[in-house]
């Protein structure tokens, strides 16, 4: 990290605003770009990265500064994705649950309707298999609770009575296996 970027740190950890908005116009199109990829709404990629900052700012004060700024704010970045990306496609069930219900109890005989154009189905398809392609390569401990938590949409009491393990453990490797993809997004391993 440069002396600049430093001072320009230290000021608003100090709570100067213009050295909160100097950080946010420098990084503010690298985490657009990070987060950019797993959303298909603008608005959705918007909100990740405000939240983003909203994140880093308030973790700021806790900064090591002999660290590099840009990597941990995309690590927080990511984190955010994916946080999001899972909160997104948990609401997408529930809506599909919903029309689902609706076209089986639909009596007129009519097709069911969906809330996707064909363009918004292969997005959708597109990001889940990046998704998919990033969980299976988490290690086997942290596979298995990853699956349960973000693909089927699992609550941890849920996870932890299926498989077996204390409530603790689910949390715990829910969490990890968050950072370990979070790790390999930031790598690019899997396309």
């Amino acid at each position: 990290m440069d002396n600049k970027e430093k001072e320009i740190i230290e000021h608003a950890i100090a709570g100067d605003q213009d050295a909160y908005r100097m950080l946010y116009q420098v990084y503010e199109r690298a985490v657009r770009g990070r987060v950019s990829g797993y959303f298909k709404w603008k608005a959705d990629v918007d909100d990740v990265v405000l939240e983003s900052f909203q994140k880093a700012f308030a973790a700021l004060p806790g900064f090591d500064t002999t660290r590099e700024f840009r990597p941990w704010l995309l690590t927080i970045a990511t984190r955010t994705a994916l946080d999001h990306l899972s909160t997104i496609q948990r609401e997408d069930q529930k809506k599909e649950g919903i029309l689902h219900k609706a076209s089986t109890e639909s009596s007129d005989g009519q097709a069911p309707m969906t809330d996707y154009t064909p363009e918004e189905e292969i997005i959708n398809d597109e990001v889940h298999a990046r998704l998919m392609g990033f969980i299976e390569e988490l290690p086997s401990l942290y596979k298995d609770v990853m699956i349960k938590y973000m693909i089927e949409e699992l609550e941890y009491e849920e996870i932890a009575r299926e498989l077996d393990l204390e409530l603790n453990t689910v949390r715990t490797r829910i969490r990890r296996g968050k950072q370990h993809l979070s790790e390999m997004m930031l790598r690019g391993e899997v396309e």
